[in-house]
């Protein structure tokens, strides 16, 4: 496969499995739906098998819209119908996915392709209409459509005496109630 066709499939692939993190507790992400990207860089690492986009990175599928400064996608190095087939997908810095009813943020964002599962992680948000949760961890099963967030906390400290003390949070939101008569 020539490098220019390899890139544009890394890239369409990149923003499809980006694209599942819009999952959030709603009904099964089309992933066939046509994808557009934007970044300000493209990087190919073929000895790596990985693929950079950076730069206000982009990415949209029908009515969801990921953003963050940069993703990385993994492969495999197999091309299947065409296209390498990517295992995981790497998103940080002001990572953001947003769908018309539902936005969910946080540092960084991991999906998982062979076990459909978003992971997003550090200082998540996640917000529908005046509802808002926020916690450490936000998991999103993509075939389920089943979204669960937790207090953990990203990264570790230290104790006086040298040992590692995982820091830890919790769930914190608010709900809101429709006006009653």
């Amino acid at each position: 496969m020539s490098r220019p066709i390899l890139i544009a499939a890394l890239a369409a692939i990149a923003t499809t499995t980006a694209l599942g993190t819009a999952a959030l507790g709603q009904s099964r992400h089309d992933s066939n739906a046509p994808i557009d990207f934007a970044a300000q860089n493209m990087e190919l690492q073929d000895k790596a098998n990985r693929a950079i986009l950076s730069g206000g990175v982009r990415i949209t599928q029908a009515t969801m819209t990921l953003t963050a400064a940069r993703v990385t996608v993994n492969y495999t190095g197999q091309v299947i119908d065409g296209s390498p087939a990517i295992s995981r997908v790497d998103a940080a810095g002001g990572v953001t996915v947003t769908r018309p009813d539902q936005t969910a943020s946080a540092q960084y964002g991991v999906y998982d392709i062979n076990r459909r599962v978003i992971t997003m992680l550090g200082n998540v948000s996640l917000v529908q209409g005046g509802n808002r949760i926020s916690g450490g961890r936000l998991t999103i099963d993509l075939d389920t459509g089943r979204a669960a967030i937790d207090g953990a906390g990203v990264g570790t400290s230290r104790a006086p005496d040298g040992s590692v003390v995982r820091s830890g949070g919790r769930v914190t939101g608010r709900f809101t109630v429709p006006k009653r008569d």
